[in-house]
């Protein structure tokens, strides 16, 4: 399901952010989603940063990001080489931080008018 809200200025932005659940702009998301600033694409099918392969690059990359920035829960971790490098070899880069950090870097990045991607992993309910 795609979320398209009234938004602060033209994009979608993060409002709160919890160990289990995002806030985009009025409504709760409690499982891993992608966020763009025209679009959020729910229920990505991550519950943790060590599952993710290459095959979950394509579902970033549907989203024509610039910058992709990795929301991994409540502390940072690092996902395998195989889905660093499927951003990487298409000259895109991507930062790894907690939730917490990704969602300020993302409210930022898309206010500046950038094509910044945030992929948040929220932990099974």
């Amino acid at each position: 399901m795609d979320l398209s809200l009234d938004r602060h200025g033209d994009y979608l932005f993060v409002r709160r952010v919890t160990e289990r659940s995002i806030t985009v702009v009025d409504r709760e998301l409690t499982a891993s989603f992608l966020l763009s600033p025209q679009r959020a694409v729910e229920q990505w099918p991550v519950t943790q940063a060590q599952a993710l392969t290459d095959d979950h690059v394509e579902a970033v990359l549907e989203l024509k990001p610039e910058v992709v920035l990795l929301g991994t829960g409540v502390r940072q971790q690092f996902p395998p080489a195989a889905f660093m490098a499927g951003f990487l070899r298409k000259g895109i880069g991507i930062e790894v931080m907690d939730n917490a950090a990704a969602a300020r870097t993302y409210d930022l990045l898309a206010g500046e008018g950038r094509r910044v991607v945030a992929a948040f992993i929220l932990p099974a309910a």
